[in-house]
């Protein structure tokens, strides 16, 4: 089963909580027990599991501009992305996850989200269930 939503961001870097999305997709598809890949299909956002708190959020993006700060980005003579799409990469643009007995298995603490690195777009997530 495949299955594909889109989703607007607002700002240029955000983070959002895509769990409930995620877990709506796993109900109707109705599998007992399987995978789950999460893929997005830019090169300029990415897939991140992680706990669902501002403070961490916000230290998210401190290490990204920490990462990428001081570097004179090649790509950034064409666009204003080069950072969007390193930390894309290093992040990844996918992610796997288990389901178990018709649900998303996930700690109790975990969310996907999408990571917006070069908003405000229009993103859009694919969902395939194996």
């Amino acid at each position: 089963m495949i299955k594909e939503f889109s989703i607007s961001t607002q700002n240029k870097h955000q983070l959002l909580n895509i769990t409930e999305k995620i877990k709506e997709i796993v109900k109707e598809s109705k599998v007992k027990s399987g995978l789950i890949l999460v893929f997005t299909l830019h090169t300029s956002a990415a897939i991140l599991l992680n706990e669902d708190e501002q403070g961490l959020k916000e230290d998210w993006f401190k290490v990204f501009e920490k990462i990428t700060s001081g570097i004179d980005f090649s790509h950034n003579q064409n666009d204003d992305n080069g950072d969007a799409h390193i930390i894309s990469s290093l992040i990844g643009n996918q992610k796997t996850f288990i389901i178990e007995q018709g649900e998303l298995v996930l700690g109790t603490w975990q969310r996907i989200f999408l990571l917006e690195l070069d908003g405000p777009r229009t993103r859009k997530v694919v969902i395939k269930i194996i």
